[in-house]
């Protein structure tokens, strides 16, 4: 079993790994060649050790695994054009207005709006705080699997879930200690306890225990604000949770725990083809040879 921790994202036909000191971007060209990018990481942990402590280490990886997948999408939709089309690479201000633009767009759908939704519908529900809190809990995880389910039925969407089962098959097969081959890939899972998509259904859970100890008589601004300022504290709490949940997975009870996190990447994962597993193989393996060996606690795949 490795010791090495390494973790990935789809991206348009391709897929990114992230081993502790290295990331790498493989992409299927429309002329069928695998395009590839790779660079050296320096964990930022080293740099501020204050990263390190719990709950902050899951905040800081929240915002660091954003920044990264932004400029992984952006190079694999510009190695995904077709041979002629005009190719750009967004400058800094241009990712960082799109994760400021995506960002919002994530806190007004899925945090902002199911709050206005049971105000409106308190003359229903009562003014109690804790149904109010289960009301919002429960139409923030609706929102959140009807924007999945919505998405998952676009074709371009369909091949990146694609990407991402590639992902996930290539990360169990390498932590077996396997050869990185498609045969044994193939006939690994594509749902992973430490996948991303388990992460965010966290949050939408530990976000309905935090979201209940905010004052029922704040106005409705405080309460929208409240609850953007205790993001970081919600993802870092989330982190903790798939942290310990992923070494402890072979548990009965844990099993148990982590089952809703898997149900859901049946929606966000689909069962890729050998031409896809050959790229995130490539990923992979770019990925490790310029780690060098190095290792850190990287969690979220």
């Amino acid at each position: 079993m490795s010791k090495i921790n390494i973790g990935g994202q789809a991206v348009l036909e391709g897929v990114m790994m992230r081993a502790p000191r290295s990331l790498a971007i493989a992409v299927r060209r429309p002329d069928g060649e695998i395009s590839i990018k790779s660079e050296m990481v320096i964990p930022l942990s080293e740099r501020f050790p204050i990263v390190k402590l719990p709950i902050l280490r899951g905040a800081v990886a929240l915002f660091s695994s954003l920044i990264i997948g932004v400029q992984a999408l952006n190079f694999s939709a510009n190695e995904a054009l077709a041979e002629g089309e005009e190719k750009e690479e967004l400058s800094s201000w241009a990712i960082g207005g799109t994760m400021a633009a995506a960002f919002g767009f994530g806190i007004l759908l899925f945090f902002i709006m199911p709050l206005y939704l049971t105000k409106l519908l308190v003359p229903v529900i009562g003014d109690s705080n804790i149904v109010f809190n289960l009301v919002d809990g429960v139409i923030r995880v609706a929102v959140f699997l009807i924007y999945i389910i919505g998405i998952s039925r676009m074709s371009d969407i369909q091949r990146v879930f694609q990407y991402h089962g590639a992902e996930h098959k290539s990360i169990f097969t390498f932590e077996a200690g396997e050869e990185l081959i498609v045969e044994n890939v193939r006939k690994y899972s594509c749902l992973h306890p430490r996948c991303g998509t388990s992460f965010l259904l966290i949050v939408m859970l530990v976000s309905i225990l935090v979201f209940s100890l905010i004052p029922k008589l704040w106005p409705f601004y405080m309460k929208a604000g409240s609850r953007i300022f205790l993001l970081p504290i919600i993802a870092g709490v989330s982190y903790e949770i798939l942290k310990w949940t992923a070494k402890h997975d072979s548990h009965p009870l844990v099993k148990l725990v982590i089952s809703p996190g898997l149900a859901l990447q049946r929606l966000t994962t689909r069962e890729p083809d050998d031409s896809q597993i050959e790229v995130a193989i490539k990923s992979m393996q770019v990925a490790l040879d310029l780690n060098a060996g190095h290792k850190d606690d990287r969690l979220v795949v």
